[in-house]
């Protein structure tokens, strides 16, 4: 199964958590692009206080992002974060 987005994380000074998120031209038109922009910043804001302090996230959102539900999404960015924070040095 493909991934439903890609993230990656690098620390930063400001030592509050911050949010990127991409959707390429290959996901769909521009309405389904915001879409699943929209769908990735209300998780990252919901899961805010779950997520480590201090790094700069950026999501790259995939197809499959589109069929998952949002609380789907919360636990799989959530995962991730962990995960990617874990592999920064």
């Amino acid at each position: 199964m493909l991934q439903p987005f890609v993230l990656f994380a690098r620390s930063n000074e400001v030592g509050s958590s911050r949010l990127g998120v991409t959707a390429t031209k290959k996901l769909g038109n521009a309405v389904v692009r915001n879409r699943a922009k929209r769908t990735v910043r209300e998780a990252f804001r919901r899961e805010y206080e779950k997520l480590p302090r201090g790094y700069d996230f950026v999501v790259v959102a995939r197809a499959p992002l589109l069929s998952l539900a949002p609380e789907e999404i919360r636990v799989l960015l959530q995962q991730a974060a962990a995960r990617a924070v874990a592999a920064t040095p």
